[in-house]
């Protein structure tokens, strides 16, 4: 087995056994750059239970990810398996309202106030 079908194997069992998963460079309480930052931040300030992978920590799941998702960029949020986007998609989904409804959809608790007090402060 190649690293990189090793790769897929494991991304396709984190994505499908976490309820909300994101691969970021670093981790939810020490990110490694601004986009997994800011990312990581909205679902700790939202309360929401997920799952951080590091992909600085390993290069086969690094790429892996790109080519799973066939997204070029990290972070990548996953909810009940299904890729939802990187950095600019997960602002623009909090800031509509968009990130709430799908997190409801799925049965994924988050603080709602929280996310309201996000759209506050950049309205």
């Amino acid at each position: 087995m190649t690293d990189t079908t090793d790769a897929k194997t494991r991304i396709d069992e984190t994505v499908k056994a976490n309820d909300v998963v994101l691969y970021m460079k670093g981790t939810k309480t020490m990110p490694q750059c601004g986009f997994s930052s800011r990312v990581a931040g909205v679902l700790n300030y939202m309360g929401v239970d997920y799952t951080d992978v590091n992909v600085l920590s390993d290069d086969a799941i690094r790429q892996g990810i790109k080519d799973y998702s066939d997204w070029p960029t990290i972070p990548q949020l996953y909810v009940k398996g299904e890729f939802v986007g990187g950095c600019d998609i997960i602002t623009e989904m909090t800031l509509s309202g968009e990130l709430d409804q799908l997190l409801e959809q799925n049965g994924v608790g988050y603080d709602k106030d929280a996310a309201e007090k996000i759209r506050e402060a950049n309205g």
